[in-house]
């Protein structure tokens, strides 16, 4: 593996932006395949503000304060983007954000709401990643495959129906989106978990993991990661971020895996 970057504004920027990317494509395609929902996204002083309907978690901001500060009057638009929309109004802030942000959040009555690990490893061709060996095969999806794959996904939430209905939304946007660069991990021919992968500037977004309950344990989540790590390679990729909540078993997979964390995101709610 290769050395570490330091942890600055400079990773923190690559970071950013590739989770920033991801979203505004998930948002782009929600606009083609649910126009109805009037998805979209605008940017300001650097700060990507996604719209995915009021009960998206894609609805927030990246960026905010990482890139340039952040003027009150571009806030103001920012926050009338949302409102407009009948949205919440949600900001995801890097610590490593201009010291003004917090200053500008907090004078206007945002609250913190929710913590997040932004994990992250150097990857290179000479790296031997996790999963090989596995009794369980990956691959990439057909076009055709698109609803097999999110039924997968949407299985491993089920023992939460409570987040059943928005997981399936969530779900066929992600497999049917034009860029989508999905896994399918597969156990003696049975559909056993999911993953996806984003690809920005180098970086690679691990995303849309989901194990089917009966095919846990099996190391399905282990054999996406490998495959993913070694697609993003071939791909360019010199770094690889994944973002848990802090201190989950989701955490300790990864750093068990090479990542560690980059830094601690606060989740931002306004009060108005």
């Amino acid at each position: 593996m290769n050395e570490f970057p330091f942890i600055d504004r400079t990773l923190a920027r690559r970071l950013e932006s590739a989770e920033g990317a991801g979203c505004r494509r998930f948002v782009e395609a929600r606009a083609a395949l649910r126009p109805e929902v009037g998805a979209c996204w605008i940017e300001e002083a650097g700060t990507w503000a996604m719209f995915d309907g009021p009960a998206s978690p894609i609805t927030q901001t990246f960026g905010l304060g990482v890139f340039q500060p952040m003027p009150p009057e571009s806030l103001d638009r920012v926050e009338r983007f949302y409102r407009d929309r009948g949205a919440p109004i949600w900001h995801e802030v890097s610590p490593l954000a201009d010291s003004s942000t917090l200053t500008l959040l907090t004078g206007r009555g945002y609250r913190p709401i929710e913590l997040s690990s932004v994990m992250f490893r150097p990857i290179s061709p000479t790296d031997r990643f996790p999963g090989e060996g596995a009794r369980v095969t990956v691959r990439q999806p057909g076009p055709a495959e698109w609803q097999r794959w999110a039924d997968t996904s949407v299985a491993g939430w089920s023992e939460f129906p409570e987040y059943a209905p928005l997981m399936a939304e969530l779900a066929e946007i992600s497999a049917r989106r034009a860029d989508a660069i999905s896994f399918l991990a597969e156990c003696e021919g049975e559909a056993a978990g999911t993953g996806s992968l984003v690809i920005e500037g180098g970086v690679a977004l691990l995303a849309g993991a989901s194990t089917v309950p009966a095919f846990r344990r099996r190391g399905a989540q282990l054999a996406l990661l490998g495959a993913r790590l070694r697609h993003a390679v071939d791909l360019g990729c010199d770094l690889a971020m994944i973002t848990t909540q802090p201190g989950s078993g989701s955490q300790r997979n990864a750093e068990r895996h090479g990542f560690r964390v980059a830094y601690t995101r606060i989740k931002w709610e306004s009060r108005e």
